[in-house]
């Protein structure tokens, strides 16, 4: 029993790795991240254009004054008036271009727009405003590599002073090219001026996470969480980022971050009862030892329809754990069946057997683990053990 209790317990340790990597798939892996819609308050560069200030700016007052009264489809259709009147009128090609952002429609913004910077250059003019517009258009139109350039430039030429809204679209502009490290550069500039920024926290923490500092992940989803207590993304990885550290460390402080790992879950649980946040709690509950509760929350897990092949195997490590036998067998019976080269499935399927006396079964699941991993002992051995009593 000690020699299996062992052994499972390094198995289950493997299997962390890719149910947390399953698990995280959703948003908190640092890769694409996709930006937050632009609303009045986080779309700044987009603020409503000055008229009188290009060839034939004096008619687009009437389309200005739609814009600013938020009448953006009226706006864009006077717009498109002017522009067809007078294919040079800057004003009446960027007025269409703010309209489209506000309308998300992206594509024909960076046209209009383009054509505004196109024509204000002609004009011997430069438009920073239209550049920081357009900034903010690529942007939200994920074509970061567009948008960097804009955005650096918008937050570092002369006399500006950035916000943090366009500091944070650099950000995620850098982060999503891989710039890791002027990623959180950035990132660290949105928090100087937004301490409270969640999203800046958790990306932080998600980039810290993603080179293996569990420390600083810690305390940057920690501070993330207690900004929006209902902040799921945040209590996901920071359930996610105590195990990792926990894995580290041993002792009292593994046991410190196994035990932060189950509370940090419990908050994700409350805030986002679903199945994926169930999974993540009976894996924070397997690892602080607390078998029963980890067997509620995995059997919530292993009840939604799409539930992952993974669930049902931590369902019968934690079942076994709690010396259910049945129930174990139960569950891995139906990791069996969905994962049939996992041989750690069968190294706990034979012991449920063998310990319910079903020694014929137990013998074909050591036999099935023997043939996945032909020079691992435990499989010959209890294989041989149960020999004489299978019939």
């Amino acid at each position: 029993m000690k020699r299996l209790t062992n052994s499972i317990a390094v198995c289950a340790a493997l299997l962390l790795c890719t149910t947390l990597a399953s698990a995280q798939s959703g948003a908190t892996r640092p890769r694409r991240v996709t930006p937050v819609q632009p609303t009045g308050e986080t779309a700044s560069a987009a603020a409503t254009p000055a008229a009188g200030t290009s060839a034939g700016a004096g008619s687009s007052a009437h389309a200005l004054s739609l814009l600013e009264q938020k009448q953006y489809d009226a706006a864009l259709a006077e717009a498109r008036k002017l522009s067809a009147a007078d294919p040079k009128n800057s004003e009446a090609w960027k007025i269409a271009g703010y309209a489209e952002f506000y309308l998300k429609r992206y594509n024909e913004a960076s046209a209009d727009l383009e054509r505004a910077l196109e024509l204000r250059s002609a004009e011997g003019q430069k438009d920073t405003k239209i550049e920081d517009a357009l900034a903010q258009v690529y942007f939200f139109a994920e074509k970061y590599e567009q948008a960097l350039p804009l955005l650096v430039a918008a937050t570092t030429r002369a006399g500006a002073k950035p916000d943090a809204n366009t500091l944070y679209y650099r950000a995620i502009a850098e982060m999503n090219l891989k710039r890791e490290a002027d990623a959180e550069r950035s990132f660290g500039e949105v928090l100087k001026l937004d301490p409270k920024n969640k999203f800046a926290l958790l990306y932080t923490g998600q980039l810290a996470f993603g080179r293996q500092d569990y420390a600083t992940a810690v305390n940057m989803l920690n501070r993330a969480t207690l900004a929006d207590p209902t902040f799921a993304q945040g209590w996901e990885l920071l359930t996610q980022a105590y195990m990792y550290r926990g894995r580290a460390a041993t002792g009292a402080a593994a046991d410190a971050d196994f035990l932060s790992a189950v509370r940090a879950s419990d908050s994700l649980a409350r805030v986002r009862p679903d199945a994926r946040s169930a999974l993540l709690q009976g894996q924070a509950l397997v690892f602080a030892k607390q078998f029963p509760k980890a067997v509620v929350a995995l059997e919530r897990a292993a009840a939604a329809p799409q539930a992952p092949d993974e669930t049902f195997y931590l369902l019968g490590y934690a079942q076994v754990q709690a010396k259910n036998f049945p129930k174990a067998i139960s569950a891995l019976e139906t990791a069996a069946a969905r994962t049939p080269q996992n041989a750690e499935v069968y190294r706990l399927l034979g012991f449920s057997y063998e310990s319910s006396q079903q020694y014929a079964k137990a013998l074909a699941a050591y036999e099935k683990g023997l043939q996945l991993a032909p020079t691992d002992a435990y499989f010959k051995d209890s294989a041989e053990r149960v020999r004489p009593y299978a019939k």
